[in-house]
């Protein structure tokens, strides 16, 4: 496959930046659309040009580092994928490609294609630790959960941190990545007794960073590559509700 691309360059956080044209010649359907990159870079430190900045890490959808903007779309044209797990056969010979970084003002720009994302960190952090009782280790069966919230947690907990649903976002928030991580511990028994002071002190902290409220527009659940459903944001709203009317002490566990 011989492609046209259109990559996004900037050489320092407060430098210009521009859209720059490559040819990538010689690229195999079968390839990664990292490895595509890792190629035409190669070819770039042949010619003594600098290689294009980008994340990576495990290339297997789990570590949520290759966040991408490919076309317009997070992660590109398919479903349910991160950018590692794009292949290029899912575009034709000829294709002009357009590579940005994630575009959000909770996410500024280090060099090219890769973006600071620590405000989802910082997010993480303020929901604080868990408390566990001393002692010895619980017998896992002992702990009676019901399936269809053991569901809903799991399916919440898949979240890999990537940031595309505050780039696909009209308003740049990160609801849908705080209301999984809010909800894969509100819903199961070790998570009751921070519950609500959890969604409050992480809600109140991604307002901090600057992320755009939620409008529901749902453009989020539909650039997360994990398919996480925006049904986690109203629990996360009714939690965070609640956080804010109680201390939100002594919560009980709940199967909602």
């Amino acid at each position: 496959m011989n492609l046209k691309l259109k990559i996004w360059r900037q050489p320092s956080p407060n430098a210009p930046g521009a859209m720059v044209r490559y040819e990538a010649a010689g690229i195999s359907p079968d390839m990664s659309f990292l490895e595509m990159l890792d190629v035409l870079n190669e070819h770039l430190t042949e010619r003594g040009e600098a290689p294009i900045a980008f994340d990576h890490d495990c290339r297997e959808g789990i570590c949520g580092s290759c966040s991408l903007m490919i076309n317009g779309v997070a992660h590109g044209p398919n479903r349910g994928t991160a950018t590692c797990q794009l292949h290029m056969r899912s575009f034709r010979d000829g294709d002009e490609i357009r590579v940005e970084p994630w575009r959000a003002r909770a996410f500024p720009v280090v060099k090219d294609l890769v973006v600071d994302r620590s405000a989802l960190d910082r997010i993480i952090a303020a929901g604080g630790f868990i408390s566990a009782p001393t002692g010895g280790a619980e017998d896992a069966n002992a702990t009676r959960i019901p399936k269809p919230a053991v569901d809903t947690a799991m399916d919440a907990a898949q979240c890999i941190g990537c940031g595309a649903c505050v780039a696909a976002c009209p308003n740049g928030s990160a609801s849908l990545f705080t209301a999984a991580k809010i909800a894969h511990l509100g819903l199961l028994p070790q998570g009751q007794p921070e519950r609500y002071d959890r969604a409050g002190s992480m809600v109140r902290r991604m307002d901090i960073e600057g992320f755009g409220h939620c409008t529901l527009h749902g453009e989020c659940q539909e650039a997360c590559p994990k398919e996480i459903s925006i049904d986690t944001i109203t629990r996360m709203n009714r939690d965070f509700l609640r956080a804010s009317l109680t201390a939100g002490r002594g919560a009980v566990a709940q199967s909602d």
